[in-house]
């Protein structure tokens, strides 16, 4: 008899299955009234400097010793799902492998621990850096220069939109709308109505493109920009790309670029020869800097030679006497019409510097060859899953970073969202549900890269049993996850109500 055919039991006296444990939250291991660190006794100043805070008072935290602190936290950090425990699918995410190189470079002194506001002679490595990397996005995307200090997508297109405004008023113009087609990003219309602009949609043609006609009818006096995300967010490149920029050209407005899927075609397409004006770049996505967990991000911001004029402070310039800061001081008549600053200082040095490193480490056929294997991965999961998934646009030509997929032929009451928890019982993060919004039941998955052919084929394989069963109306996919630390949420209320603060039960119970 093997080990495999024993029983044992069904349940644990602790609640945990081997080396996953049932975590209690951090509050109900510790007690409010008691310190994991002997102090002596502290008398309490009298200077309300702290606000209060100083004062000899119970301020409700628990008290856990170091090895009960040191363990909660990594107990829940083997909860986590990460890039380096397995393929992160997120279509429109591009969650690509962090080369452990560009680590160690961000953490060399001269640049883990210099400080923004440092002489300016004291950083010419630090500003050397932001200089080249400056000089590879404006050579890889065609472009006149580049906004280096936004520190996220979602701010590079803030930024963007607040130059194409500048450029408008220097020209006396009050134009009001910005145009963004249903197949864009969900932050660029958040971006234009942030920024102060009418929003309106403009409908996808039967190719998951951009509708080229209904642009060119909506055209106008009052129309500001275009954003347009190029490839889309249907996983197609916009192959109208350049008359769409000729079109609102002629009309007197701008193209702005979501340029969060160039890791499809960076190498490949210059964006610049597309007739784009402004367009943020990515640097967690194309460039491999870390994704996720709040930051720190980077979006750096390239414009055309219309826009660069009105781009904002501060930008490295090189000197016959180094490197040196272009600021509100310096920036003189040279730039005498930035609309002025997104940031207090500079960046993200330790982005520019994986990002640099990134770059240098694969030179310009490797960042060309990046492109073709994330655009033959995607491809290889949109052909290995279309018998088994509707690939809505899977007639309209290869798709580029992304496969998109939606619902139908699943049995009657399956869903997406049965497909994506099943697949956390795979040990796999869950694809992007529902988005885009041109498609019913959306699931939207980008491999990037990163993935080998037998790692894709095992994603595939999961992918495909979970969609199985859901077809032959298996119900229980209905409970998944069974396998997680948490079993499945009531998705609505969830949103809607978030328990987010922990309370006393004892307290609550006493209230009531």
């Amino acid at each position: 008899m093997t080990s495999g055919d024993q029983q044992g039991p069904t349940e644990t006296f602790t609640g945990a299955r081997a080396l996953m444990r049932d975590e209690a939250l951090i509050f109900e291991i510790g007690s409010t009234d008691t310190t994991g660190v002997d102090f002596g006794e502290v008398e309490a100043p009298a200077s309300d400097r702290l606000g209060g805070l100083a004062r000899n008072r119970d301020i409700g935290l628990p008290g856990l010793s170091e090895p009960e602190t040191v363990r909660h936290y990594t107990r829940l950090s083997r909860q986590n799902y990460a890039i380096d425990t397995g393929i992160f699918p997120l279509g429109s995410c591009t969650m690509k492998h962090n080369p452990r190189l560009n680590e160690r470079v961000a953490r060399m002194p001269g640049f883990a621990d210099i400080h923004p506001l440092q002489p300016v002679d004291t950083v010419q490595g630090a500003l050397e850096v932001i200089h080249q990397l400056s000089n590879w996005l404006v050579t890889l995307t065609g472009m006149h220069s580049v906004a280096m200090s936004p520190k996220a997508g979602a701010h590079g297109e803030l930024c963007g939109i607040l130059a194409i405004r500048a450029a408008l008023e220097a020209r006396g113009d009050t134009r009001e709308v910005i145009l963004v087609p249903e197949s864009a990003h969900g932050t660029n219309p958040a971006t234009a109505a942030f920024a102060g602009y009418k929003v309106e949609g403009i409908p996808a043609n039967g190719a998951g493109r951009v509708d080229l006609e209904a642009l060119k009818q909506r055209l106008g006096p009052d129309v500001a920009a275009v954003m347009i995300t190029n490839p889309n967010t249907c996983g197609l490149f916009e192959p109208d790309m350049k008359a769409i920029s000729d079109a609102v050209h002629a009309a007197g407005g701008f193209v702005y670029c979501d340029g969060a899927n160039f890791n499809a075609i960076v190498g490949r397409v210059r964006p610049g020869d597309l007739g784009v004006d402004a367009m943020h770049i990515n640097l967690h996505k194309t460039f491999s800097t870390p994704h996720g967990g709040g930051g720190p991000g980077s979006g750096p911001v390239v414009f055309s030679q219309a826009l660069t004029p009105y781009a904002p402070l501060p930008f490295v310039e090189k000197t016959a006497d180094g490197f040196q800061l272009v600021e509100e001081e310096t920036a003189e008549e040279h730039h005498a019409r930035s609309f002025g600053r997104m940031v207090a200082f500079h960046g993200q040095m330790g982005m520019f510097t994986r990002a640099l490193s990134y770059m240098l480490s694969h030179g310009a056929d490797g960042l060309k060859q990046v492109a073709e294997d994330a655009v033959l991965n995607a491809n290889y999961v949109l052909r290995s899953l279309s018998d088994v998934l509707q690939a809505p646009f899977g007639d309209s030509g290869p798709c580029m970073h992304e496969a998109l997929f939606s619902d139908k032929g699943l049995a009657e009451g399956f869903s997406t969202l049965d497909i994506a928890k099943a697949l956390i019982d795979e040990g796999y993060h869950p694809m992007t549900m529902y988005f885009p919004l041109v498609v019913h039941g959306a699931m939207l998955i980008e491999p990037t890269e990163t993935e080998s052919k037998a790692g894709l084929d095992q994603f595939i394989g999961a992918v495909r049993s979970v969609v199985e069963r859901a077809k032959a109306g298996d119900e229980t996919l209905k409970g998944a996850p069974w396998y997680a630390p948490r079993r499945r949420l009531d998705e609505t209320q969830a949103a809607r109500k978030p328990v987010l603060v922990w309370e006393d039960p004892n307290l609550v119970q006493a209230a009531e």
